[in-house]
């Protein structure tokens, strides 16, 4: 049965628009919009044309944006949060936490995992995050056996989601070799390993079960973890592989995150890794490379001319030292970039958005960089785009509101303190660049409210949970 909604206000992909009604199928798609902005101001005086027993439409008191999605996030790193922000040594770095991250991955068994998942799902729904794509390469037992029947650790991944009300996209991701040229796991990244078949198979048995349930919150993509990873002739292997599975599958794979694994790359292959995915012919719209840090100009354009997206994650990067990604060159090519949570460092849109646009204004010394014509306004540009793109990323039918799209929302309080003075078409900018996060009072997915008056039903229960899995996992000390 379907039901109706009428908004005070609303973004809409055309703009801001007054008095917005939307009809959502039980489903939770958008299968009617009258976005006229000329009807009745008061809801409860409409009905629809011939028919009298139309129910009225449920009044969104407040200003409603897309929500949007999370395209890149590692779960089980939400219980490093602040556990590794001391320094041991002057050659601190993305390699040193990368030991503790490893020590971690090592702790972790679905119940605690599915602990901290569901936990980081709600910090992430209230943060204004509907729906997220899971970059999942912990597969196997702590003693590097595999699990029985369904991989336990995927399941706990899928059960948080469910609880916590988000969607969904799990990327099963392969990681086979310890460095550049395939040398084998390391004793620490057993637990990561999977043969090329069983990994195919696997995704492709999970999406066979999706097309039989039909449409949902949940989708299957697949995911390499770098070129360090996994050898250039697998990628091309699998690739194809997949690609006659669901010639839509969303891919993701890190890359170019820093400047010793270019380096690395080189030294190996005598390319750098984005020079051999662009060589490779693999890339398309279904793409997502992550990071992409230390790009070079033609490498952005390349990536750019393939339709490919960008997920940056502005936090996790700044925490890892990684480097400054060229947002306005990525930009003015035609590339289509998306933000994601990564290594959990800080679970907010909103704070992505916001240094995405102040590390371009350092690096130019002006202001506004990152708007564009179309969008004056710095939050609604960096907002719209960022949430159409993290729906391409996701490969979910989110990231606006219009027809056939899903019913994934925020509605923001306008009589929160942070919205004070606001005009209309400048809410965005409040909730990006003035501390407005905290006026996202209600969230929608699937047109189910999941966090209603700044509540989510299960966050009592949850961060009693989580309490309880971290006191279990006790974050080790890493060596510098």
């Amino acid at each position: 049965m379907s039901r109706e909604y009428w908004m005070d206000a609303a973004l809409l992909p055309e703009g801001w628009t007054r008095n917005v009604r939307v009809r959502v199928s039980d489903a939770g798609m958008i299968t009617a919009l009258d976005s006229q902005g000329g009807g009745a101001a008061n809801p409860e005086s409409t009905v629809e044309a011939g028919s009298a027993t139309s129910p009225r439409p449920d009044p969104i008191r407040g200003i409603v944006v897309p929500g949007m999605p999370n395209a890149h996030s590692h779960a089980f790193q939400r219980a490093m949060a602040g556990a590794t922000e001391y320094r041991l040594s002057a050659r601190d770095s993305f390699w040193t936490w990368r030991q503790a991250m490893y020590a971690l991955a090592n702790r972790v068994e679905p119940e605690t995992l599915a602990a901290v998942a569901t936990q980081l799902f709600v910090e992430m729904l209230k943060a204004g995050y509907t729906s997220v794509a899971e970059f999942h390469y912990v597969h196997r037992r702590v003693d590097g056996s595999l699990y029985a029947g369904d991989n336990a650790l995927w399941d706990a991944i899928s059960a948080a989601a469910d609880t916590a009300g988000i969607g969904l996209t799990f990327l099963p991701t392969l990681y086979q070799a310890s460095d550049f040229g395939g040398p084998p796991l390391r004793r620490d990244q057993a637990r990561f390993a999977l043969q090329t078949e069983e990994f195919v198979r696997a995704v492709e048995a999970r999406v066979n079960r999706e097309r039989l349930a039909g449409p949902g919150t949940l989708r299957t993509g697949a995911a390499f973890h770098s070129l360090r990873a996994v050898t250039l002739d697998t990628l091309r292997e699998a690739s194809g592989q997949l690609r006659s599975i669901d010639a839509t599958l969303p891919v993701h794979i890190h890359v170019a995150e820093q400047r010793r694994e270019v380096q690395s790359c080189q030294q190996a292959t005598g390319r750098r890794p984005i020079e051999l995915l662009l060589e490779a012919g693999v890339l398309s719209p279904h793409w997502c490379l992550i990071h992409a840090t230390h790009a070079t100009p033609a490498e952005l354009q390349g990536i750019a001319a393939h339709g490919a997206t960008v997920c940056v994650s502005i936090t996790t990067e700044a925490n890892l030292g990684d480097g400054f990604f060229d947002t306005q060159r990525f930009l003015k090519a035609g590339g289509r970039l998306c933000i994601g949570s990564d290594s959990q460092a800080t679970v907010s849109p909103t704070e992505e958005l916001r240094w995405l646009e102040y590390q371009q204004r350092l690096k130019c010394k002006r202001r506004g960089v990152l708007a564009d014509a179309h969008d004056s306004h710095v939050g609604t540009r960096l907002w719209r785009d960022a949430a159409e793109h993290g729906a391409q990323a996701i490969g979910q039918a989110v990231g606006a509101i219009a027809v056939g799209r899903r019913a994934d929302w925020l509605v923001i309080d306008p009589g929160h303190p942070s919205m004070a003075g606001c005009a209309g078409d400048a809410a965005l900018d409040h909730l990006v660049f003035a501390g407005a996060s905290a006026a996202i009072r209600d969230v929608v997915v699937a047109g189910r409210w999941v966090v209603k008056d700044y509540r989510h039903e299960h966050e009592e229960a949850t961060a009693a949970r989580f309490g309880a899995a971290m006191r279990e996992l006790t974050i080790p000390v890493y060596t510098a």
